[in-house]
């Protein structure tokens, strides 16, 4: 596994990092931000920060035999700035997959699965504390095994709202995918499925991050009473160091209160966020 995860997570950062000093370049000098508001940022889905997060997730309690799912998400930001007043925020989820057996005959499966992009047009300048974006959402079937995703092109809507008051963040995300007609593999299960982000956030003086959220799903084609898996997490990180770079080092656990026949029951996660902060 390792073998394979290690280059790719190098690879895509080497590409990003060269973006966000260019963005930054494009920007202007400014004076950095503290670490306290580089935390503050991270916690802002949509913050004018690039930032290259690599989220490690153990669920646990998977299939027949309550065995332990590994997920690798690579999730590179990439703030763009459209104008004065307006910013194109792109967001990725590159989920890597090694996964226990689901049903019986199925056998224990690895690689990739589908990826995610997103894409919010966000105001620059916010107003009360309150910042939003929308835009569209696309899932690539980009899987090397049936069973670690669609299968199908698929799109639809995605939007954001949070306010930051004082050290408090909170909000919510969302998005809703549907296959495009006629691609993909047509003995596949139709996609129909929403997402669900709330969060809240609290961020101290010493750059420390308190964060509880849910990542619920909804596959609305699933049996009745199968249809949503809900975990609630929760998480610390912390501002540091990585080089030149500000880094952001965490770590958590999360209960599933919600999941169909085989899914999670509980879950540990990590996850190390490189940071490039934006001028102005």
């Amino acid at each position: 596994m390792r073998s394979i995860w290690v280059p790719t997570a190098a690879a895509a950062l080497s590409m990003l990092i060269p973006i966000g000093s260019v963005a930054r370049a494009e920007q202007g000098a400014s004076a950095a931000p503290s670490s306290e508001e580089l935390a503050k940022k991270l916690s802002n889905p949509i913050s004018d920060l690039v930032s290259v997060p690599f989220q490690f997730n153990w669920d646990n309690g998977v299939g027949t035999e309550d065995d332990l799912r590994f997920i690798l998400n690579v999730q590179p930001v990439v703030p763009f700035t459209l104008n004065e007043n307006w910013n194109l925020i792109g967001r990725w989820i590159v989920p890597f997959v090694s996964q226990p057996e689901l049903a019986p005959g199925s056998g224990t499966t690895f690689g990739t699965g589908d990826i995610v992009a997103s894409g919010f047009f966000s105001p620059s300048n916010s107003s009360g504390g309150l910042t939003w974006g929308v835009g569209p959402v696309c899932s690539l079937p980009t899987t090397t095994d049936p069973l670690l995703g669609s299968g199908k092109w698929s799109a639809g809507p995605t939007a954001v709202a949070l306010k930051q008051q004082g050290p408090w963040t909170y909000g919510g995300l969302v998005n809703h995918l549907v296959d495009v007609a006629d691609t993909g593999d047509p003995e596949r299960s139709d996609v129909n499925q929403s997402f669900l982000q709330p969060f809240l956030a609290f961020t101290t003086k010493q750059a420390v991050t308190y964060n509880v959220s849910s990542e619920a799903t909804a596959n609305w084609e699933a049996s009745s009473g199968e249809e949503w898996t809900i975990p609630i997490n929760v998480n610390v990180s912390k501002i540091t160091k990585f080089g030149p770079f500000p880094l952001s080092l965490g770590g958590g656990a999360g209960y599933f209160i919600e999941s169909p026949p085989g899914g999670p029951e509980w879950k540990l996660r990590f996850q190390a966020t490189i940071l490039l902060p934006r001028g102005p």
